[in-house]
């Protein structure tokens, strides 16, 4: 089956990520997790090692492995790279080619046939901010594909676009991009 690498950024549906796992897991895909320090605020790695019976890895100069650079080995064993939830941040990393942390760094690292995607979940104003929108324009044109963000109410208060998509439409997205790479 394959193998999944899930990148967790530092929002509020960082929470989510267990349930992503989980599913995939019993869905039989391996999983690998990589998280930016702001994600760790908000979902402990522990809880998702538990789930992905993986390390959870948090920090690019960390290398559990001396034969190995970690966050190229990631990139090497990644089927399907996904950012969920992806904040405006990392967005704008990802499209300027930052490699700061463990997550932008090993989306640098993946070989351009891997399918990536991310979905994005941040307040209305944030996510409709032109430079979001030119920066996830930006990521498509690499090859990303960007699961919309739904309307609801979001954590702040506000009512809008911005909550992280729905786990059916991730996975069925998820399902998709594999499915096409075997073809």
């Amino acid at each position: 089956m394959a193998h999944i690498t899930l990148a967790i950024t530092g929002s509020i549906a960082s929470y989510k990520a267990a349930d992503l796992v989980s599913s995939l897991k019993k869905q039989g895909y391996s999983v690998s997790v990589l998280m930016t320090k702001a994600a760790t605020d908000f979902i402990q790695p522990l809880t998702l090692q538990v789930l992905s019976q993986n390390l959870v890895h948090l920090d690019v100069m960390q290398e559990p492995y001396p034969d190995q650079v970690n966050h190229i080995e990631r990139g090497k064993e990644t089927d399907l790279f996904i950012v969920a939830p992806a904040t405006a941040n990392t967005i704008a990393k990802l499209a300027y080619g930052f490699a700061d942390n463990m997550v932008t760094a090993t989306a640098l690292a993946l070989p351009h046939y891997v399918p990536k995607l991310v979905a994005p979940a941040m307040n209305t104003k944030m996510y409709d901010h032109p430079a979001t929108q030119t920066n996830l324009n930006t990521l498509e044109n690499y090859g990303y594909t960007i699961i919309s963000p739904k309307e609801s109410l979001l954590a702040c208060g506000d009512v809008g676009r911005g909550a992280l998509a729905d786990l059916d439409t991730i996975l069925q997205q998820i399902k998709e991009k594999l499915h096409e790479q075997t073809l």
